[in-house]
């Protein structure tokens, strides 16, 4: 069972409908009791960093998410809920769940680059190295971003899947049973559909 965290940061009914149409059998979770139903973890977040944090210790989640993980939950972070899970952001001033050492950093791009931030569209994810989220996807996949913000890791080895938008940036973390993913797979068509299932088998 994947717990779908709803905590008023998301797009909790788009997941939630494309783990069903996986056959992905997936519940919300609200409260800090509910995490010892569930044997995956799923942290969707779209807006800012600082508000996102705000909303999970509203909630009195960020440390029993903290807990969940160091007892071997298995967590995904799509999107901003990939950045939370790095230690801070330069978009604001609070702490992030630290559990990938790293910070998000914001696009900046001279003039002549041509780069517009946000990065928003479809790109593909290169393997940096194996990962069971990546499996059948090595090659030719797609993607759908839509951030302004990237995570810049401590630790290579940290890194397993990274894309180019006017230099290269990690697009897929992981350390142990923790995971993140800048883009978002319930967008993403075929290939969100086979990554989330990588993420429903996935064993630790």
């Amino acid at each position: 069972m994947i717990g779908v965290l709803d905590y008023g940061v998301g797009n909790l009914g788009s997941v939630l409908n494309m783990l069903r149409h996986i056959d992905v059998k997936a519940t919300t979770i609200r409260t800090p009791d509910q995490l010892t139903e569930v044997t995956k973890l799923l942290l969707p977040g779209v807006g800012s960093f600082d508000h996102a944090i705000e909303k999970l210790d509203a909630l009195d989640l960020a440390e029993p998410i903290r807990g969940y993980a160091r007892s071997g939950g298995t967590i995904l972070g799509i999107c901003l809920g990939m950045q939370l899970l790095l230690d801070s952001s330069e978009e604001g001033q609070r702490q992030g769940l630290g559990l990938i050492p790293g910070r998000s950093k914001r696009f900046s791009f001279a003039p002549e680059a041509k780069r517009r931030v946000p990065h928003m569209g479809w790109n593909a994810v290169i393997p940096r190295a194996e990962n069971p989220l990546l499996a059948g996807l090595e090659t030719d996949n797609r993607f759908y971003f839509v951030h302004s913000y990237h995570a810049v890791c401590e630790n290579d080895t940290d890194i397993f899947g990274e894309t180019e938008y006017g230099e290269m940036f990690p697009s897929m973390i992981g350390r142990g049973n923790v995971f993140g993913a800048q883009f978002h797979p319930e967008k993403s068509h075929r290939y969100g559909m086979d990554l989330l299932r990588n993420f429903a088998g996935f064993r630790a």
